[in-house]
């Protein structure tokens, strides 16, 4: 039984690193692991604050910047915070940190790390990829948002939060494109991927390791469910 976390680099390194929350979220884990040993997880990581700050370094410095560049600075700032939490999980992550999800092999071992891959998306996509390699049925997004709304509710105070929303109609709401350090719930490129193979994603608010627990027991939690 393989669990795919898309974990977003804004709970992992908001500006420094939250090692409290890193601990906790490990603890988590292997509590889960230790009740079923069946159970695996994939864990796929952000880039988070210092993705942010280099990438506005870079255009602070460079007039015309290119998108690419901008995606691999973030890049490298998801494969540093991977490469953090794969030694933190010590023996439970055998195998080294995964930047080609395409090219992945065997899952060996209880826990999968992942970082991001190439430009052109985020590593919600990565997720996606893996969710399909290794047949899991959805992704759990854990970012600073506990559910998707309507709109941007920092900009509209109108916006509502959803419970549920097909692929058509959450598309509809982050579009189609991706720009480096775009603040969506869930990466455009992703969210067309796992609407064409009909994967699952439920987004909520990562710091809330209570409700996380009710996500991974098939409990009533509190997000949003995507497809």
């Amino acid at each position: 039984m393989v669990t795919v976390i898309s974990l977003g680099g804004s709970i992992v390194a908001p500006d420094g690193i939250d090692t409290d929350f890193i601990a906790a979220f490990i603890g988590l884990l292997k509590t889960e692991l230790a009740s079923d040993e069946k159970r695996r997880f994939i864990l796929v990581v952000g880039g988070g604050g210092p993705a942010r700050r280099y990438q506005q370094a870079y255009r602070s410095i460079v007039q015309d910047a290119a998108d690419e560049q901008a995606d691999w600075i973030g890049i490298m700032a998801t494969r540093l915070n991977a490469q953090l939490l794969k030694a933190v999980l010590g023996d439970l992550c055998t195998q080294e940190v995964v930047t080609d999800p395409s090219q992945v092999g065997p899952f060996v071992g209880r826990v999968l790390v992942a970082a991001g891959w190439k430009p052109g998306f985020s590593t919600d996509f990565d997720a996606v990829l893996l969710a399909e390699r290794f047949q899991a049925d959805k992704v759990i997004n854990l970012s600073n948002i506990a559910k998707v709304y309507t709109d941007d509710p920092r900009k509209n105070p109108d916006a509502k939060p959803i419970d549920s929303i097909s692929w058509e109609a959450f598309r509809a709401i982050v579009g189609d494109d991706w720009v480096p350090g775009k603040n969506v719930p869930f990466d455009p490129v992703a969210s067309r991927h796992a609407a064409k193979i009909g994967l699952k994603v439920i987004c909520a608010a990562g710091k809330d390791l209570e409700n996380l627990k009710k996500i991974l027991s098939g409990q009533e939690f509190f997000g949003t469910t995507i497809g």
